[in-house]
Formats: structure tokens, C-alpha cells, sequence
């Protein structure tokens, strides 16, 4: 199903054994288009500390009564690796959380989570991040450090903070067209299927939906979105009422980034 971020914002995350906290933000791909990692407040069992909750452990979001559950338990979100949320994630850090819960990464391979469309279940992670650590061969660990270097040497940072991007101006071909004000995601995916655009500065009170495909750049310096479409094409977009969200079919057919 499809759903917003701004419903997202303040679900608890609940854990085998208990609670981890509430959602305050979530990172994005702006390369394929999804969200990658949950920003989870913690509150005062870690001394208010920010941790990172991946897809990949999300087994259900139950949206009535606003709860994500996850397949962690509170002591491997406790150890998991330290984040500064004023920065970008580098791709050192996402190796570093990747390693240590045993998930396969999902930059490498074709399709939306490297080998797979959704990001859940995974194949071949240890249940204990500590035994995926440990298990691997030497041999095998040298290989991988330096792919990992290589991966490093070449990666820029493709992850963005939707609550800093929401109030990014979007310009159109032929001018500015308002700004970003929500996203639209797949709920199974994880996918970005529509940038919700406020357009009240010249179409007071209305907000539309474009797709990620028709963004040609963002420019993180100027807080700005880039879309090649006309005022006109936007302005006939279809309308956003978040009461009424698209249905899914409708963000799979016309909201899906294509995959390099």
C-alpha cells in the first residue's frame, strides 16, 4: 500500500523484547528512489540517541495502531554502529551497519534491493550479527575489505533526509513550480513512488504528485529540484489528497524510478 512520510514520522518501533522508540526521520536513495533507513529516537533507554532501523528488519507496519515491528532485538540496536544525524551517511557507514547485522547490501545488483524488489526476507544473514562476522572465511574477508575499498575509493553519498528535503524548491522547465512537501512510498518496497509537490505560490491550495523518473537533479547546495516536465504538465499532474492516496497500482504503473 501506499502511504506518506509524514505518516510515518512518530510510529513506535517495536522490538522482540520491547520498545527502541518513535520515527523522526528517514534516509533516501536519490539514485533508485527509496528509503533506505529509519531515523529512530531512541528516547531515554539510550540517553535520547538516534539509531538506524533498516527495511530489512521491518516485518509489519500496522498503521492503525501506529506501531513498525521489527525483527531486532533492543540489545543489537543498542551495539549497532553510532550515527551523527546532522551529516549525510556515508557509504563507510552503511558497510559498517550492514556488516554488523549481516545484511547483503543493496547497491550492488539490478534490481531495487540488489538481488531483490523488497527488501525483506533476506537470504543467507546470520540471525546473530556477531556470528556473520565471525563465520567468514579469511580468505574471503580480505576479497570483500577490498571491494569495500574500491567501493569507497568511487562512492558518493546518495543519501538524504526526507524532513531536510521537504521545502526544497521544484522548477520546472519553464520556471519555479512550489516546493517539496511529502513523499509518497510503497509500503512493501520501501519505493519512492511520488514526490508530493505544494504548488499554493501559483496554484493556491493545491498540492500534485510527480514521479521520481521525471526528476533530471536535485542540487543539495541550492535546495533545489530539478524536473523536466512544463508548469502546464504539472499543473495537470494528478491532484494529492492525503485522505485519499494514489492506489498502488497507479504508483507501481507511473511513480516506479527506474533501475539502473
Amino acid at each position: 500500500m501506499l502511504h506518506n512520510i509524514k505518516e510515518l514520522t512518530g510510529l513506535t518501533v517495536g522490538a522482540k523484547d520491547g520498545e527502541i522508540g518513535k520515527v523522526k526521520d528517514a534516509y533516501f536513495d536519490d539514485q533508485r528512489w527509496a528509503i533506505r533507513h529509519l531515523v529512530v529516537d531512541t528516547g531515554g533507554w539510550l540517553s535520547e540517541r538516534k539509531v538506524l532501523i533498516s527495511p530489512r528488519s521491518v516485518r509489519g507496519i500496522d498503521w492503525n495502531d501506529d506501531v513498525i515491528r521489527v525483527d531486532l532485538t533492543k540489545d543489537q540496536v543498542k551495539d549497532s554502529p553510532s550515527i551523527d544525524t546532522d551529516r549525510p551517511v556515508s557509504r563507510q557507514h552503511e558497510i559498517d551497519y550492514y556488516r554488523y547485522f549481516g545484511y547483503p547490501n543493496y547497491w550492488e545488483g539490478a534490481n531495487l534491493w540488489g538481488n531483490t524488489m523488497v527488501p525483506y526476507p533476506w537470504v543467507g544473514a546470520a540471525v546473530d550479527p556477531m556470528v556473520a562476522r565471525e563465520s567468514v572465511d579469511p580468505t574471503v574477508a580480505r576479497e570483500i575489505r577490498g571491494r569495500v575499498d574500491e567501493e569507497l575509493d568511487d562512492a558518493d553519498v546518495h543519501l538524504r533526509s526526507c524532513d531536510e528535503v521537504m521545502g526544497y524548491e521544484i522548477l520546472a522547465t519553464d520556471g519555479s513550480i512550489g516546493e517539496v512537501d511529502d513523499f509518497v512510498f510503497d509500503d512493501e518496497s520501501f519505493a519512492i513512488r511520488f514526490l508530493v509537490v505544494d504548488t499554493r505560490k501559483w496554484l493556491p491550495g493545491r498540492h500534485v504528485t510527480i514521479p521520481p523518473t521525471a526528476i533530471d537533479r536535485v542540487s543539495w547546495e541550492n535546495r533545489e529540484v530539478d524536473v523536466q516536465m512544463t508548469r502546464d504538465a504539472v499543473k495537470n499532474s494528478p491532484e494529492y489528497d492525503p485522505s485519499r492516496p494514489p492506489s498502488d497500482a497507479v504508483g507501481r504503473g507511473l511513480g516506479a524510478a527506474p533501475i539502473p
